[in-house]
């Protein structure tokens, strides 16, 4: 679970909005190897808080509360 946090963390926090695998890579530590850094993408992706595109990793999850009523009123900002 420490490990899902931190690639969520390195994700939030990227420069850029997309980013490839490599590149996240660069950010984590060495010790996170390239099967779990798969299998915790998957994870984040089935989960709706990455987005994975030809062109890389988008972080996409909104923890804002009250962003998310407002899109589940359907409430024009």
């Amino acid at each position: 679970m420490k490990t899902i946090k931190m690639v969520e963390d390195t994700l939030q926090n990227m420069d850029d909005s997309i980013t490839s695998i490599a590149e996240l890579k660069r950010h984590l530590p060495k010790q996170v190897n390239h099967s779990t850094l798969k299998t915790i993408l998957e994870y984040l992706e089935e989960s709706n808080k990455i987005a994975v595109s030809i062109k890389g990793i988008t972080w996409i999850h909104n923890g804002n509360e009250r962003l998310n009523k407002a899109i589940s009123r359907d409430t024009e900002l």
